[in-house]
């Protein structure tokens, strides 16, 4: 498989989007490699959206759709976001890795595992977002 980034995103993308499950988990992938690809040139907006996702997903169990729904509450605040430090890395599991996993319940496992993988190499700023969706989501 000699895929871009870019491309195998895509791919997965074409899987999750077809996903017949109600949950929406096209929200998890999305989230998931924001976090995994952000750089110094990545707006702030969207990698503290993808931690925001993640939190959300991982911590409090919310769906793909309960996630989206969050993130059009919170656009109000995006001039409250707080600031981010990148991790130097990224995780176990990667984009590529959940490509080449099987689809169906295989691959929608693996979707989980790099949630979770991508959720705690970001551990350093887990407190800011909690933080911050306790002020501004989960207190309303």
């Amino acid at each position: 498989m000699n895929l871009s980034l870019e491309e195998a995103f895509s791919e997965l993308s074409y899987y999750t989007l077809s996903h017949k499950s109600p949950e929406f988990i096209h929200q998890y992938i999305v989230d998931a490699y924001a976090a995994e690809t952000a750089d110094e040139n990545t707006k702030p907006i969207k990698i503290v959206f993808a931690l925001i996702g993640l939190y959300l997903h991982i911590e409090k169990k919310y769906s793909g759709k309960m996630v989206q729904n969050a993130h059009m509450q919170l656009v109000k605040y995006k001039e409250k976001l707080p600031k981010v430090v990148l991790p130097e890395k990224r995780g176990e599991i990667t984009v590529f890795d959940v490509l080449r996993t099987p689809e169906g319940m295989e691959r929608d496992g693996k979707i989980e595992e790099w949630t979770t993988s991508m959720w705690t190499a970001y551990t350093s700023e887990h407190q800011k977002i909690a933080d911050f969706l306790d002020k501004y989501l989960l207190a309303k």
